[in-house]
């Protein structure tokens, strides 16, 4: 993996685009993750589809692609029927389906791209409720988790989590995304986790119901103090929530990124945002309601990227359209 001091480094030098949606645009293009491992599904039964995707976000200018193994987890893989040694498989080709997509974009460019303009990939590490897929991952809400007393709560994470942090962390992907974090105490495992592994880079972003607060109700500007102390720790950020929310979220509850780190002086800790296109989930018709214009959508990034965010993009919903949106709203801007 990268060093995280170059990381940051790198992630404060320009606004980096990460791509956009992964179940929902393979869902978008036909395929089924109706299933408790949502994504990990296309990527057992058709790696080529996942390969193409992340290459088509190459394509539309992302300089981070985020690998389908947010919903991988031994535990759920044996649940679905499958061994210790076919989920390990699984988590490898995550990054090797991503890897090969990166090869074929670079081999297509006129030149050769100097090492801190190729695009990053960043192992994705889902929060405990997306293994449980009853909706959680969206609440922080683990009621089965509730007699547990503060301590065997985070070590319960800490031993959900470290086994396929460690098969990534052996990986050839660059970092670490800790992405759609619903939950502080599992926040505070995860950073734990961060520190056992102290070469190993990450971001975390959390799942947001407001300007303020973790869908949990914890406060995110406590979350940020918090977090940022981990010098691994190389974005603290927001994801799949609202894109209205995200501008509130990096003025008033971001500030706290600046602590000094790795000998830097000012803000140190960069900012990341991918919220979902802003539609919302109609429960009893089954379907998506609301706005999803591409355009509009890069006009709330473009408030991001003023209010302090270092890298953009987008979550559930969005697809190359936006993240195309997005390259060229960064290039207009540098």
């Amino acid at each position: 993996m990268k060093d995280p001091a170059e990381l940051i480094k790198r992630f404060k030098s320009r606004v980096h685009v990460l791509d956009g949606g992964l179940a929902t645009e393979l869902e978008k293009r036909g395929h089924d993750i109706s299933g408790k491992l949502w994504s990990a599904q296309v990527l057992l039964e058709n790696p080529d589809a996942i390969e193409q995707l992340h290459y088509d976000y190459l394509k539309a200018g992302a300089d981070i692609i985020i690998t389908s193994s947010y919903q991988l987890t031994f535990q759920g893989m044996k649940e679905a029927g499958y061994t210790h040694e076919q989920a390990e498989d699984a988590f490898n080709k995550s990054v090797e389906v991503a890897v090969k997509a990166r090869e074929r974009y670079l081999a297509e460019l006129d030149q050769d791209l100097p090492e801190d303009r190729k695009p990053l990939i960043a192992a994705s590490i889902g929060p405990y409720g997306a293994y449980l897929a009853d909706g959680s991952e969206y609440t922080g809400d683990y009621p089965s988790l509730l007699q547990l007393t503060y301590q065997e709560f985070v070590d319960k994470f800490l031993d959900f989590h470290e086994d396929r942090f460690k098969l990534l962390h052996e990986s050839e992907a660059d970092l670490f995304a800790l992405e759609t974090i619903p939950s502080t105490d599992e926040a505070e495992a995860l950073m734990c986790l961060l520190e056992k592994y102290p070469t190993a880079p990450a971001w975390i972003s959390f799942a947001c119901k407001d300007k303020e607060h973790v869908v949990d109700g914890g406060d995110i500007e406590v979350q940020s103090f918090e977090c940022t102390v981990v010098e691994n720790l190389v974005a603290f950020g927001v994801n799949c929530s609202a894109p209205s929310n995200v501008t509130g979220l990096v003025n008033t509850s971001f500030p706290r990124c600046s602590q000094p780190k790795h000998g830097q002086a000012g803000p140190t800790t960069p900012i990341i945002a991918y919220p979902n296109s802003g539609e919302g989930w109609d429960a009893a018709h089954r379907c998506w309601v609301g706005e999803n214009d591409a355009e509009h959508f890069a006009e709330h990034a473009r408030e991001w990227i003023k209010a302090g965010a270092n890298i953009i993009g987008g979550c559930c919903r969005t697809g190359p359209e936006h993240i195309a949106q997005l390259r060229a709203l960064v290039d207009s801007m540098t």
